[in-house]
């Protein structure tokens, strides 16, 4: 593969700023462009701050890259389609350099953020929704399977390094609305797609914002892409990159995402959408509720927004049975854990019970299985 000595990183046709591997290869370094300063943002308040001057990645987090911009590559199956396809050609994943990484993704990963230069010759074309989408599930069950290689390449330019572990492909629809599709893995339950549409379904009666779903063919849980509006990409990054912690070792605490969301929104009501959003995954019992489950969007006009909610469904497995994320390091927590993080936030322990009782009274009607916390 082509050597890589600079990437340029661009924001709707505009530069941002420039990133170049240190002399010794083991870490980014990152330069804001002149005129980013004077009329940009920060694509990250505490990891990339607006400002002059040279920024050095820990070379012992992420592998010696940004967290803003590792967000940009997939993870799970997205990796696991991409590695696959570098094998095919000789190459490993391993093997290549940061700058090297982040020129596979281009203008093709989530978010508005593009790296040039671009190694893939073209950019995934979203497919259309009257695709075959039981043959794509098929290809993806024979890919995981190791059944077939062929198809490799296909799904994964048709996942846009989307995240997450279950094969997913974007669809196009005639509106000209982008939506995520996402198909079973081989450990999945036939179910596993209704399963996360109600759990969607029952989180906006919970008075969360979610990204739209739909069901397809009955069994296909979709989405709506959130980081696309009205045909424009948002600048869009997870709490895991936000606060540059690796989500697999799981050390995310919610006191901290309602910290973090306070801090970029400025603003109750976002902030009480995410204790809407603790509480719901705590009751509905949906463990696998990681940083990168969990999103902010910048618009130019009203800055920092807590994107809506997505990835919800029953997950009661967690890590050893317990949340991914946990509450004042607690991963089982109780109401009491919940309450305080509430009051630690400004949220009346009153208003949290409230809340609490809420959240927990339309769960316990509409699943199977909840946890209750009173």
């Amino acid at each position: 593969m082509k050597e890589i000595i600079k990437t340029t990183v661009s924001y709707h046709g505009r530069t941002v700023g420039s990133l170049l591997l240190s002399p010794d290869w083991k870490r980014c370094v990152f330069g804001y462009d002149k005129s980013w300063i004077a009329e940009g943002f920060s694509l990250s308040p505490l990891e990339l701050p607006l400002q002059d001057g040279l920024f050095y990645a820990d070379e012992y987090f992420l592998n010696g890259c940004f967290a803003v911009f590792e967000d940009s590559m997939p993870d799970g199956y997205g990796l696991y389609l991409l590695d696959r396809m570098l094998r095919a050609d000789g190459l490993s994943l391993r093997e290549l350099t940061l700058l090297q990484r982040l020129s596979l993704i281009g203008s093709a990963g989530m978010g508005a953020l593009e790296y040039q230069p671009a190694s893939l010759p073209v950019e995934p074309v979203s497919i259309l929704e009257d695709t075959d989408f039981d043959d794509l599930q098929a290809k993806a069950l024979e890919i995981f399977s190791e059944k077939n290689e062929a198809d490799a390449s296909f799904l994964y330019y048709n996942s846009h390094n989307s995240g997450g572990a279950r094969p997913k492909a974007v669809v196009r629809r005639k509106d000209g609305s982008n939506w995520i599709v996402k198909f079973r893995h081989v450990y999945d339950p036939e179910d596993i797609g209704l399963t996360e549409y109600k759990h969607m379904k029952v989180a906006e009666l919970c008075g969360i914002k979610v990204a739209r779903p739909a069901l397809v063919k009955g069994k296909y849980f979709a989405c709506q892409r959130f980081d696309i509006e009205d045909g424009v990409r948002l600048h869009t990054v997870t709490a895991a990159a936000l606060m540059k912690t690796d989500f697999r070792a799981q050390t995310a605490d919610y006191t901290n995402l309602l910290a973090l969301t306070g801090y970029l929104t400025q603003d109750p009501a976002q902030v009480e959408q995410m204790f809407r959003l603790m509480v719901f995954n705590i009751v509905s019992l949906n463990k696998d509720d990681h940083a990168k489950n969990f999103s902010f969007i910048y618009r130019e006009q009203e800055g920092w927004q807590l994107a809506p909610a997505y990835d919800l469904t029953y997950s009661p497995e967690g890590t050893r049975g317990e949340h991914s994320t946990s509450v004042f390091f607690n991963s089982n927590p109780g109401l009491e854990d919940v309450l305080r993080a509430g009051t630690g936030i400004r949220i009346p322990r009153k208003r949290g019970l409230e809340i609490v009782e809420e959240i927990q009274s339309v769960c316990s009607d509409r699943l199977p299985r909840i946890q209750r916390l009173i």
